[in-house]
């Protein structure tokens, strides 16, 4: 008699507001918290490196020596997040990452120019988030049910965007006021972030500790079985490997729009705001039919988006641009996110995250590298132009390489709702 209403109240637990529980409202403390640091230092090290010598190549080598270790050592960090506590990986990365803004912030009070000693504590960075971002995506399918992943994904990514929307903002007002300031509140952020995530109380997996050296190898195998999977994260590589423009906004901010630090936080917040927008729209409203054309639909508009912003000269439509910039990439991480998470076995997701967190390094950081090298050669306003071009071919040819993603409908629940968890 008295079993009934327990399970009934485990129902309106799975069926409640996901703002109620406890264990989400935590994460999204920590989550937030961290990304908000991330944005502010991430700002403050795009303007301050471009100010040391006006170098375009600089800002490509900022975004190498931060993906370079996660090409490197993404097997050992895959293993390493199957064996040990996630929760711990993530919050003690947020505590080295705050040392790391203390480090920039005396480098700039000491008015040491030389570049070198910036990438040496980039290269720190790129170390710690070798291990935690791939913990860091692992956690969330940990705290929901698979029924609400979709939902609790596009929420939480809505309010990450108002991290990374006021993130850069207040970084460029910090950066008015002095980089060591901007610096040293991203390491306060850091580590208020790493304070929540070590006393958020998570679900464990069965079977977590699993993963050994000889497996290491088993989240390729799973992506490469999967073409959906595999043309999803190799399309978001691509895309946004050529087409991205965030490393060069300092450049755009300062030479060709004469925005300023201010406007540099500006433009660096509007791909957030339209990535917020959309995530609201997909939390309400999430995708569930014929996802491989939405996604492909999409990484078009981003491309097209990015040619026009190469070519406006007009901060107000330049910042338009850049908000649907990132509301098209938005739906192409949520589509994303929802292949992997949900089509992957808990106990491969660490391996799996490890292995796709180099793609989105490479997009990322790599594409950095590739736009500051290009910009270098021929100009900032043609790199970014003849990228967005080469990211509207990646599309036909993936569309025509991975019929399977083309044809995609829904993203599956099965492989990973039928695997059991227990308290922590």
């Amino acid at each position: 008699m008295e079993a009934a209403p327990a399970v009934k109240r485990k129902r309106r637990a799975v069926r409640g507001p996901l703002l109620g529980d406890g264990r989400f409202r935590a994460f999204l403390a920590g989550m937030l918290s961290s990304g908000l640091a991330v944005q502010i230092q991430s700002v403050a090290v795009g303007w301050h490196v471009f100010s040391l010598r006006h170098r375009p190549l600089d800002l490509g080598l900022v975004g190498l020596v931060l993906f370079l270790p996660t090409f490197t050592l993404w097997v050992a960090a895959g293993v390493f997040v199957d064996r040990h506590d996630r929760r711990w990986i993530a919050a003690s990365g947020a505590f080295v990452e705050a040392l790391c803004s203390l480090a920039f912030a005396a480098l700039v009070l000491a008015h040491d120019r030389r570049l070198g000693f910036y990438l040496a504590v980039l290269l720190i960075v790129g170390v710690v988030r070798a291990f935690t971002s791939p913990a860091e995506r692992a956690l969330l399918p940990s705290l929901i049910e698979p029924q609400r992943y979709l939902k609790a994904q596009a929420a939480y990514s809505s309010l990450r965007e108002l991290a990374v929307i006021a993130g850069p903002a207040l970084g460029g007002l910090l950066i008015a006021l002095s980089t060591a300031v901007a610096f040293a509140g991203s390491a306060l952020l850091f580590a208020v972030g790493g304070v929540a995530l070590a006393l958020l109380r998570t679900r464990r997996e069965v079977a977590l500790a699993a993963a050994t050296v000889r497996r290491s190898l088993d989240g390729v195998r799973y992506i490469l079985a999967r073409p959906v999977i595999a043309g999803a994260i190799s399309l978001d590589l691509f895309a946004v490997f050529f087409g991205g423009v965030t490393a060069l906004l300092p450049i755009f901010a300062d030479q060709i729009l004469r925005a300023g630090p201010i406007g540099l936080g500006a433009l660096r917040s509007a791909p957030a705001l339209g990535a917020a927008a959309v995530a609201v729209l997909l939390a309400h409203h999430p995708p569930q039919r014929h996802i491989g054309r939405m996604l492909l639909l999409t990484v078009t508009g981003f491309g097209l988006a990015t040619i026009l912003f190469a070519l406006s000269r007009n901060i107000w439509l330049s910042l338009a641009l850049l908000f649907i910039v990132g509301g098209t990439d938005m739906v192409s991480v949520m589509i994303r996110n929802g292949l992997v998470q949900l089509g992957t076995p808990a106990q491969l997701r660490g391996r799996v995250n490890a292995l796709e967190n180099v793609f989105i390094g490479a997009s990322n950081e790599l594409g950095e590298f590739e736009s500051g090298t290009l910009a270098a050669f021929i100009g900032t306003v043609p790199s970014v132009f003849i990228g967005g071009v080469v990211t509207l071919i990646v599309v036909v040819l993936w569309s025509l390489l991975f019929p399977a993603l083309r044809k995609a409908d829904s993203i599956p629940l099965a492989e990973c709702s039928s695997r059991s968890v227990h308290p922590e």
